[in-house]
């Protein structure tokens, strides 16, 4: 059997030790009184502190994710890999619109039109994907402008989104 140290005889800690806990401890109270002194007392003006609102960050998360349901509807996708192609899309985006924004340029036109957004999405998209991205978009400008067509005897509002078309 081991030897007991000479500090624990009779129970009692040194008192070097015991001075040395005191005012740590004692310290530390205050610090947590002040924090939540902050919290409950009231500003100069009688108003409690308001709540920070949570940032709102925009990814396109949802979107995808609907997508991958509608293709495989029994996987998942983790967090990681989610973050991963949302880099992807917003990387990709920046592309289109920087390469559209060029040719708007080029053009002397200060509008970003669908004929620039088409043009650039054949210069940076490869091959069949360029086709398939094409008409796709196509398909959806399309379907937009007969929507709005139906919808603009009702609303001045969708008057004026269609001519922008």
């Amino acid at each position: 059997m081991a030897p007991k140290p000479a500090s624990a005889v009779g129970g009692k800690a040194p008192a070097s030790v015991t001075a040395s806990k005191a005012p740590a401890t004692a310290s530390k109270a205050p610090a947590a009184a002040k924090k939540t002194s902050k919290k409950t007392a009231p500003s100069s003006d009688g108003a409690e502190k308001k709540k920070r609102k949570k940032v709102r960050k925009e990814t396109y998360s949802s979107y995808i994710y609907k997508v991958l349901k509608q293709v495989h509807p029994d996987t998942g996708i983790s967090n990681k890999a989610m973050a991963i192609l949302n880099s992807f899309v917003n990387d990709i985006f920046e592309r289109i619109a920087t390469e559209a924004s060029k040719l708007a340029s080029y053009s002397k036109k200060s509008t970003i039109s669908s004929r620039e957004i088409q043009t650039s999405v054949r210069l940076i998209l490869p091959g069949e994907l360029s086709k398939h991205a094409i008409s796709e978009g196509t398909k959806s400008v399309t379907s937009m402008s007969s929507f709005l067509l139906v919808f603009s005897r009702y609303s001045p509002f969708v008057c004026r989104i269609q001519r922008w078309l």
